[in-house]
């Protein structure tokens, strides 16, 4: 009764958008695989990939004298690999997550249409899908040396695990940002992998640090769309955690994020532009908590969705910095 009941409530509150480049451009059978994914929502890729581009611009103002014309290109190159990566490894880690959620996900209506709970896609099916994308993945490491493909690989502990954090824990959203940020040691990896063997890691251990506060920041506001299913289930969250105190703790999170940005910026030498840009990305920040209303779903999205731009800006601030020291 109850999974029929919730079947019924997701066809109108549903995550999954009909009509899209999805069902208008692919064949049938390949529509609950790319829904799987998420390739018609690339938010989670953004939020995936932003911090790795993160990580390759302090790493390149962090070279020995002014990073040269093949530093750029090669970091072009990590950069375009990361991209791919991103996809497929989201890709992944959602279908990961969905197979180990697929009997709450049933309960939940935002979720309850999702290939796996709803019979389109099979765990088999699904676990071979992880396969595909993971191969995929390993072979976008290529133009990485030995370091950073072993210090991505190690990531994949972090992903298995994430999907069982909701359940013992307030704060799977610090376990997200453990994972979702981990591109960060992989991009110092592939541009000073002497610094990481030789034990050089304050600045990328900042800047992880920052990514993982934003991540904090970020999910409490994307946790907010399901809180009320969350706590009929017994799924935890901030959001749950916090409650009528999130708008402060997100302030405090955003807060925490700049500032652990500047300092990594800092020690790494990087120039002028940086301040600039997170001179900008706080007045983001100020907006999204400002203006949010966390017992509006959509609303939540929407503000979700707005640190696509918050971490963009901040890409292109690093990227300037290290240019300009």
């Amino acid at each position: 009764m109850t999974d029929t009941r919730s079947q019924q409530t997701g066809d109108t509150a549903s995550d999954i958008a009909k009509g899209n480049w999805v069902d208008r451009w692919l064949p049938r059978p390949l529509r609950p695989y790319a829904r799987l994914a998420r390739l018609d929502r690339p938010i989670g890729t953004w939020l995936l990939l932003l911090p790795c581009w993160w990580g390759l611009g302090i790493a390149l103002g962090a070279l020995e004298g002014a990073p040269t014309s093949d530093d750029y290109l090669y970091a072009l190159l990590l950069a375009i690999c990361m991209g791919v990566g991103a996809i497929v490894m989201r890709g992944a880690g959602c279908t990961w997550n969905d197979i180990t959620d697929r009997h709450y996900d049933c309960l939940v209506a935002r979720t309850a249409s999702r290939p796996i709970p709803s019979g389109e896609v099979s765990v088999g099916q699904a676990l071979s899908f992880i396969l595909l994308l993971a191969a995929v993945g390993l072979g976008m490491l290529l133009p990485f040396p030995p370091v950073a493909v072993m210090t991505a690989v190690a990531s994949l502990l972090l992903v298995a695990i994430y999907p069982f954090m909701k359940r013992i824990t307030y704060f799977p959203q610090a376990w997200l940002g453990l994972t979702f940020n981990w591109g960060i040691w992989v991009a110092w990896a592939a541009l000073k992998p002497e610094a990481l063997q030789a034990g050089d890691v304050l600045i990328p251990a900042i800047l992880y640090a920052a990514g993982i506060s934003w991540t904090l920041g970020y999910d409490t506001i994307y946790a907010h769309q399901d809180k009320d299913d969350d706590a009929l289930i017994g799924v935890k969250s901030t959001a749950l955690k916090f409650g009528k105190a999130s708008r402060g703790w997100i302030a405090f999170f955003y807060a925490l994020t700049l500032t652990l940005i500047g300092t990594a910026a800092h020690l790494a030498g990087l120039g002028w532009p940086v301040w600039v840009g997170l001179g900008l990305t706080g007045l983001h920040f100020l907006w999204q908590v400002w203006r949010i209303d966390f017992d509006d779903a959509k609303d939540c999205l929407r503000f979700f969705k707005s640190n696509r731009d918050a971490g963009l800006i901040v890409t292109l601030a690093l990227l300037a910095g290290a240019a300009i020291h």
